[in-house]
């Protein structure tokens, strides 16, 4: 059994924040994969399904960034489960819009929902990093992460969403590089060769319908026709 836990804040005025990308990851794999309604516990938001044949649990705080690890720590305490049976899904700054990165186990870098997970839980579980960008001073950290995503990042930002969905069933295996294989196909597909798709050969040149008259005259024929035709 795993438990996913979407990182945000809760209410419609926080939704559509870079800091919720996590509760949207959590959504779009419980829309995607049929999980069942999402129901009150934890101090959050459960919605229960199976992934690969694996039971998952999605857990969205209610807590507030702030305090995510009370709600952690409940579930982890209900389930019987270890820190690394745990995936978090988090906004990053320190990754360019639209990347991702797994990583298991470490430091907290300053994310204050990662910060109370810690001190719940441990440093042991593992975490999904969904870049969001960084505004570029530390003084306008607070106000960007609590600001909408912009119009401009819903492509990148729907691509990577998609990209967490088709992976989900491997990153709930076990295969974190199968999960970032279906996140890259969705952010960053091949490059097509430049032709299209199923389009037909160029037919060739086409043969000239009318061949040039042989002409079987003698030269001083010909030169006599041309004083004819002068």
């Amino acid at each position: 059994m795993k438990l996913f836990v979407g990182l945000g804040n809760p209410g419609p005025k926080y939704a559509g924040n870079r800091h919720n990308v996590g509760f949207m990851a959590l959504e779009r794999i419980a829309s995607d994969h049929g999980f069942g309604p999402w129901r009150n516990g934890f101090k959050g938001e459960v919605s229960e399904g199976r992934l690969a044949g694996e039971k998952v649990v999605l857990l969205k705080p209610a807590t507030f960034m702030n305090l995510s690890g009370e709600a952690v720590r409940a579930a982890l305490d209900f389930y019987k489960l270890t820190p690394g049976d745990v995936i978090v899904f988090h906004d990053e700054l320190d990754l360019a819009p639209g990347k991702c990165r797994v990583k298991q186990g470490g430091g907290h870098a300053g994310h204050n929902g990662l910060r109370s997970i810690h001190a719940h839980i441990g440093e042991a579980y593992g975490r999904v990093r969904l870049g969001i960008g960084h505004p570029g001073h530390k003084d306008a950290v607070a106000a960007y992460v609590l600001h909408d995503f912009a119009k401009a990042d819903q492509d990148w930002l729907d691509d990577l969403l998609r990209g967490i969905s088709d992976g989900a069933e491997a990153l709930a295996g076990g295969d974190a590089t199968r999960f970032m294989n279906a996140v890259s196909l969705r952010v960053a597909p091949p490059r097509s060769s430049g032709k299209a798709e199923g389009a037909k050969p160029a037919p060739p040149p086409a043969k000239a319908t009318v061949a040039a008259e042989e002409d079987n005259r003698s030269p001083l024929q010909r030169l006599a026709d041309r004083f004819r035709q002068g």
